[in-house]
């Protein structure tokens, strides 16, 4: 297949599987998890994957390295390598609930971090699968086999493969003030991942800094995102790492345990009730 062709088969496979899937709910609600996707496309040998070494840790994986995880007998050429990445943006009826909490998480959010992550991971192994079949070799490094969390010197708490930051290599958005990603669906989504041992034409990334989609960082304005959040993690320095997960810790993951009885790690009131929850804000004005 050449590049068109392995586009299409990307972007149909992920909106088929979301759009489609009975997988795709709920549960506890039995409606679905998430809206309709938009998928984005990164050449695995761009140099900002390497950065991520600098900037995040040297455990941070490359493509290359992710793939030599999953197939140990094969040497992987970078520039043979391309990431797929997808946005699955929150459901109306979720976004809803959300904005009218302020202190802790609506119980379709909570739902929402467990059984749609969950479905998130169902979509990495078919779309890896999908791949895999068509005699692609594939990996989904949030499910590749010793993927976790690792403490850095530079940015706190971080795992060893971003899939924010792989989105902002593929076009798909920026971050904003509260370290939350801003793409074009706005910033209440998840994200997912897939390489593939193949060449897809990689998308133009159309911002010029990591933050220009933040309308704090782009024209000074905004800063909702501080409002919103229970902890007082986010100021005009950015996102308070330890004051977020202290208070996630302590306060909003014993609340989603109660209601889920299973750990959980939800909170979120900084992505809705604010200019980019549904859209990138600067790219419309806000009203």
């Amino acid at each position: 297949m050449n590049s068109n062709e392995l586009r299409t088969m990307a972007e149909k496979t992920v909106q088929r599987i979301v759009n489609y899937s009975l997988e795709n709910n709920l549960k506890g609600f039995n409606e679905k998890s998430w809206d309709s996707p938009i998928v984005g496309f990164a050449a695995g040998n761009d140099p900002i994957f390497k950065s991520y070494k600098k900037l995040i840790g040297k455990f941070h994986w490359t493509p290359a390295e992710v793939m030599q995880i999953a197939y140990p007998e094969i040497a992987f050429d970078e520039n043979d390598l391309s990431v797929i990445c997808w946005i699955l943006p929150q459901t109306e009826n979720t976004l809803a609930d959300q904005r009218r909490e302020n202190k802790l998480p609506s119980s379709r959010w909570v739902y929402s971090r467990h059984y749609g992550e969950k479905f998130n991971d169902y979509l990495r192994a078919t779309v890896r699968n999908t791949f895999t079949d068509a005699g692609i070799k594939t990996a989904a490094p949030a499910i590749t086999k010793g993927f976790g969390y690792r403490e850095s010197d530079n940015a706190g708490l971080a795992s060893n493969w971003s899939e924010r930051h792989a989105a902002f290599v593929a076009g798909l958005g920026t971050f904003g003030l509260s370290d939350g990603f801003i793409s074009e669906k706005g910033k209440a989504v998840r994200i997912g991942s897939v390489i593939i041992n193949a060449r897809i034409k990689p998308d133009q990334r159309k911002y010029n800094s990591h933050t220009a989609n933040c309308l704090w960082h782009a024209e000074g304005t905004c800063g909702a995102c501080m409002k919103r959040c229970p902890a007082n993690a986010i100021s005009a320095e950015g996102h308070d790492k330890k004051a977020c997960f202290n208070y996630i810790k302590t306060v909003s993951a014993p609340y989603a345990e109660k209601i889920l009885g299973t750990y959980e790690t939800p909170c979120g009131l900084c992505q809705v009730k604010i200019p980019c929850e549904r859209r990138n804000p600067t790219n419309v004005k806000t009203p």
